[in-house]
C-alpha cells in the first residue's frame, strides 16, 4: 500500500517544508486541492514548485477542476510539469460544484461534465503529439511518457466514474472506508465494460490530524470552512480521524478493499504530522 500526503491549503507558504520532509520519508505522492473562489493556491503552480524541491514523490491534483480551464493551455501546462519532473504527476481532475466558480470563469456548470469529456479527447491528442485541428499544429512539450500523464478522475455518480475507464487510468475516491467499496466496484465495472486491460488503479482519500489538540482543532475549523458550500460541514468534521489507531484502522480498511494507495489528507497547518504520520506507517 503507497501512502501519500494531502497538503493543507491555508499557508502556501510552509508547503515546500512539507513537500521536503515528505520526500525525505515513507510517503508516495504529495496531493493538493483546488478551487478558484477561495483563499487556496493554484495547484498546478504550487505543484510545479514543489516538484522542483523534491526529488522522487509525485505530485497530484485532486482534483483539478478541468472545465474551468482552457483546454490546450492545461494540455500543455500538464505536459510540462510531467515532463520536467521526470513523470512524477499524477493528474487527477473532477467538474467541482461550485457555482461561484463557474461564474467567474463564464463556464456553464450545467454543461461541465460534456465539457470534461471535450477536454480530455483534445488533450489526450495533443498529448501524443497529433495536431490540434483545423490547420493548427501540434502542442508541446511532449509529457514524460506516451499519452500524456496518468490521469485520476474522482466523483462520486456513475457518469462520473465512468471517465476512469473511457478516458482515465484510475479513480479518485474521497470516501470513507464505510462506503468507498461499492464505488471501487463501479470504477471496476466501467473498466471491463470498456475492455481495458488490468485494473484501474485506485487512489482513497482520508481526512486525518495528528498531534496536540490545537492541531486537531486547526483542521476541524479549516475543514468546516472549507466544506461549508456543501451544507453538511459537520458530516464532513465528524469523519476526521485523529489518532494512530483510528488512522491505521482506515488505512487497513482501504487495504482490504483492493485500493492501491491512501491519501492522507490534512486541514491542520503544524508541517510536523508528517513525521508524526510517518512514525505512525
Amino acid at each position: 500500500m503507497n501512502v501519500g500526503i494531502g497538503l493543507p491549503i491555508g499557508d502556501p507558504a510552509t508547503l515546500l517544508t512539507w513537500a521536503q520532509r515528505a520526500d525525505a520519508g515513507p510517503f508516495s505522492t504529495l496531493g493538493l486541492l483546488d478551487r478558484l473562489v477561495y483563499d487556496n493556491p493554484e495547484p498546478l503552480v504550487a505543484l510545479a514548485l514543489l516538484a522542483g524541491a523534491t526529488s522522487r514523490i509525485r505530485v497530484q491534483t485532486e482534483v483539478l477542476l478541468a472545465p474551468l480551464r482552457d483546454t490546450a493551455l492545461l494540455a500543455k501546462q500538464a505536459a510540462t510539469l510531467d515532463q520536467m519532473s521526470g513523470g512524477r504527476l499524477a493528474f487527477g481532475l473532477g467538474v467541482g460544484g461550485r457555482e461561484d466558480d463557474h461564474q467567474v470563469t463564464g463556464t456553464d456548470i450545467r454543461t461541465r461534465g460534456r465539457r470534461l469529456d471535450e477536454q480530455m479527447a483534445v488533450m489526450r491528442r495533443l498529448w501524443s503529439g497529433e495536431p490540434y485541428g483545423d490547420g493548427v499544429g501540434p502542442i508541446g512539450p511532449a509529457p514524460a511518457g506516451p499519452g500524456g500523464p496518468e490521469v485520476l478522475f474522482g466523483g462520486f455518480k456513475p457518469a462520473a466514474i465512468e471517465r476512469v475507464a473511457r478516458w482515465g487510468d484510475g479513480f479518485l475516491a474521497a470516501a470513507p472506508p464505510a462506503w468507498a467499496g461499492g464505488l471501487f466496484d463501479t470504477a471496476r465495472k466501467f473498466w471491463k465494460e470498456y475492455d481495458r486491460d488490468g485494473e484501474p488503479r485506485i487512489v482513497a482519500q482520508l481526512n486525518v490530524a495528528l498531534g496536540p489538540d490545537d492541531v486537531v482543532d486547526d483542521a476541524r475549523t479549516n475543514m468546516h470552512a472549507y466544506y461549508a458550500f456543501t451544507g453538511t460541514p459537520d458530516r464532513m468534521v465528524a469523519g476526521l480521524r485523529t489518532t494512530p489507531a483510528e488512522i491505521r484502522d482506515a488505512i487497513t480498511a482501504f487495504t482490504d478493499l483492493g485500493a492501491d494507495e491512501v491519501m492522507l489528507y490534512c486541514h491542520g497547518l503544524d508541517p510536523n504530522q508528517v513525521e508524526r504520520l510517518a512514525e505512525l506507517l
